[in-house]
């Protein structure tokens, strides 16, 4: 069963056609990996699937449902998460209080008016810790706002279908070995991982299929051990060594 499919989705900065007309979709439980250079689209595909991006045309349907142009948040409660480098989570830090770390921004106050108790600014807090609590609700999550962001697991600091940027980097050959291991045992679970990797032997290990985008355009689909033997992908992503 597919739980993300993605129709002519296509991203235009001006003249500039960042994603062009890409069209793939990722079943259940699989590790669907996405390679390409600098500037391919990858992280531009992810964006707009996420929502942080405006497509120009295309559709995007998570367990059939378009989600194509909805903020990040409500696709972020039908259970999609775009990850960065950096995951973000403050581990020492309870799941409230990341989320209001997140809200910070957003939060009309300030540290001399919250220091002073300022009544503006103890109530701007006290409606922030309510934003937040109706977010870990909406979420399905309120049950864990005391607990250690730390000591949740993987799973839950993520969501079913992950969409991961570049998790491997910074990290050591057996630090990669370890992660390629967690994200087969979540394909395991039934946990969907969509993944952007310049890691080729990372890719190639977990991957069960593997999307190659040139200059925004889906060059080859297939499995890893297939991209491994085409000769296009080969003279021009993975080099001829």
């Amino acid at each position: 069963m597919n739980i993300l499919q993605v129709e002519g989705l296509t991203v235009r900065f001006g003249g500039l056609v960042a994603v062009n007309d890409l069209s793939f979709s990722v079943r259940t439980g699989e590790v669907f990996a996405m390679m390409g250079p600098n500037g391919a689209g990858k992280t531009t595909a992810f964006d707009a699937i996420g929502g942080f991006v405006q497509a120009a045309a295309g559709a995007v349907r998570f367990e059939g449902k378009p989600i194509l142009g909805l903020a990040p948040e409500r696709i972020a409660a039908l259970g999609i998460r775009r990850t960065f480098q950096n995951n973000g989570i403050l581990r020492e830090m309870t799941v409230l209080e990341n989320v209001l770390t997140g809200l910070e921004l957003s939060t009309p106050s300030s540290l001399l008016g919250v220091v002073t108790g300022w009544p503006a600014a103890a109530r701007a807090e006290r409606s922030a810790v309510v934003r937040a609590r109706e977010m870990l609700e909406q979420m399905e999550i309120g049950d864990l706002e005391e607990r250690a962001a730390g000591d949740l697991s993987f799973g839950q600091q993520r969501a079913r279908l992950i969409m991961l940027d570049e998790p491997a980097v910074g990290l050591s050959p057996n630090e990669r070995l370890h992660l390629g291991q967690v994200l087969r045992r979540l394909a395991g679970t039934g946990i969907t991982v969509l993944l952007v990797e310049h890691v080729q032997d990372l890719v190639m290990a977990v991957s069960d299929q593997v999307l190659v985008l040139n200059f925004g355009r889906k060059l080859v689909q297939c499995p890893p051990e297939e991209v491994r033997q085409n000769e296009e992908v080969l003279e021009a992503y993975l080099g001829n060594g």
